[in-house]
């Protein structure tokens, strides 16, 4: 299918509602960026959003070109022209132009005969990319065409002020890198995350998501919803662990009238109110072993009874469910059944525990979080001090990304002054052999010594401080261990 003509009052429109549902970035801005070129009668366009901490223009989607990344340097090209100046550029003949750059149009095959570029920029004013077109189907790009191209593109720059892509756009301490709105993250764990939500929202298939309390599970939840042919549907939530067991199936499935006392009408259930959408059913291990045979039932055949009801009814539901608890356990205990366990995990997706999570993805949320923070409580200026940062690196997080965010609040509201310092962020106290790491380079890589240092920190810190034991399970010997924990700062942490 082509796609259709996408103007500024649709991307308006999306910008609106786009908030905190985890929708894919890359196919969002794609579809955005093929319609802007149909609007503008161009055979191609391009988005090049600013990485900061490159320095670099880089192109997340380009018509014909999806799976080329282009990086340009800020002033390198007309695009790059446009990227440091922010001014709207208007080309009839490139091949007349000195600043346009074609070593691309070689890499491609492509070839630019004339082009339209403006910056995009915030709510505050700050650049953060540039839209482009190519060759206009007939004739050239003319005024008219630049004036649509520029309210296109101070729609585009509400859309990206609309996501989670603002924490990066405007501030730029690490290299750019997203895949779903709202969810943080590139470790491997995150990406093995990314990965199965995304094959999983393609299909219908049942999901069962676990991970600990704060993890982000209904987030991926969301994600597996809102990027499903069942996106324009409802996302009905249940909270199983929230209700009292008598009053599950009710929630669930209805009533009819006269079912129990107080029933004075028929009342529809929330697997009602999810047909033709998806029905989410968290913390799913608290519910009583009646309730669980019902969704036995809606797994098999998506057919239910109203309690209280004789008639059978239908409804087109996709259910998901997660938990925190250990399900196999469960079933082995004879409190959850083994068939509907099964039935469940169709597709499982584990949500790493922050602890598991490597400290270039805290990093990243804690640069997140703290400029929403910031952004929520309107304390634009503050900052967080390496001695803050590296108690945040200290700690354990057993409440995962949830504690993580209301410590984060907490100073940004609590900091008398612009700069977050140890003593005003509240957590537990650090563990042992904990340190922040030494800042990636611009192409993401960190040096090896600081790699083997944490991995040796953390084993240090999985065995309660006992060096000895660490470098048993290491598989290497005592001094070697030392070493290691000297290599990043010099200091070796106090053995427990």
């Amino acid at each position: 299918m082509s796609p259709e003509s996408i103007g500024p009052e649709w991307i308006s429109q999306v910008a609106a509602h786009v908030g905190s549902r985890p929708v894919d970035l890359d196919a969002l801005l794609s579809r955005v960026v093929s319609g802007v070129a149909v609007h503008l009668r161009a055979d191609r366009a391009t988005l090049y959003l600013l990485d900061r901490a490159r320095g670099e223009l880089v192109s997340r989607v380009a018509t014909e070109l999806a799976n080329q990344e282009i990086r340009l340097r800020l002033g390198e090209g007309i695009a790059g022209e446009v990227g440091r100046t922010g001014e709207t550029v208007l080309v009839a003949d490139v091949s007349a132009d000195p600043r346009f750059a074609d070593r691309y149009d070689a890499m491609t095959g492509y070839r630019t005969q004339s082009l339209m570029a403006t910056g995009v920029r915030g709510a505050d004013g700050a650049l953060v990319g540039v839209l482009q077109v190519l060759n206009r189907a007939e004739g050239t790009f003319g005024r008219a065409d630049r004036r649509e191209l520029e309210q296109v593109a101070r729609q585009v720059g509400r859309l990206l002020d609309a996501t989670s892509l603002r924490s990066q756009l405007h501030g730029g301490a690490r290299p750019l890198a997203f895949r779903f709105n709202g969810i943080v993250g590139e470790s491997a764990g995150m990406q093995r995350v990314y990965a199965r939500a995304d094959r999983a929202s393609r299909t219908d298939a049942t999901v069962l998501i676990l991970g600990e309390t704060g993890t982000g599970k209904e987030l991926v939840a969301s994600a597996v919803h809102h990027n499903s042919p069942r996106a324009d549907g409802p996302f009905v939530k249940v909270d199983c662990g929230a209700l009292p067991g008598d009053l599950v199936e009710n929630e669930l499935f209805g009533h009819e009238r006269g079912a129990y006392t107080g029933a004075v009408a028929a009342a529809d259930g929330k697997v009602a109110a999810a047909d033709g959408g998806t029905l989410f059913l968290d913390e799913v291990a608290e519910l009583p072993l009646p309730a669980q045979s019902r969704l036995l039932r809606l797994l098999q055949d998506r057919t239910w009874f109203r309690v209280g009801g004789t008639t059978l009814r239908t409804a087109d539901v996709r259910l998901v469910a997660a938990t925190h608890q250990d399900l196999p356990l469960m079933v082995e205990e004879g409190r959850f059944r083994r068939d509907l366990y099964y039935r469940l995990r169709v597709v499982e997706i584990r949500v790493p525990p922050l602890r598991e999570r490597d400290h270039a993805d805290l990093d990243r949320l804690i640069d997140h979080l703290l400029f929403e923070a910031a952004r929520r409580y309107e304390r634009p200026g503050i900052r967080i001090s390496p001695a803050a940062r590296a108690r945040l690196h200290g700690h354990l997080w057993p409440g995962n990304v949830r504690e993580l965010e209301h410590a984060l609040a907490s100073a940004v509201v609590l900091t008398p002054g612009d700069t977050i310092e140890a003593g005003d962020v509240e957590v537990g106290p650090a563990g042992p052999g904990i340190v922040t790491p030494p800042p990636a380079g611009p192409d993401g890589i960190r040096p090896l010594r600081a790699v083997v240092h944490e991995a040796a920190a953390e084993a240090v810190r999985r065995c309660g401080g006992n060096r000895s034991e660490a470098a048993r399970r290491l598989g290497i010997g005592r001094n070697t261990l030392l070493r290691h924990l000297k290599a990043n700062d010099g200091s070796v942490p106090s053995e427990a």
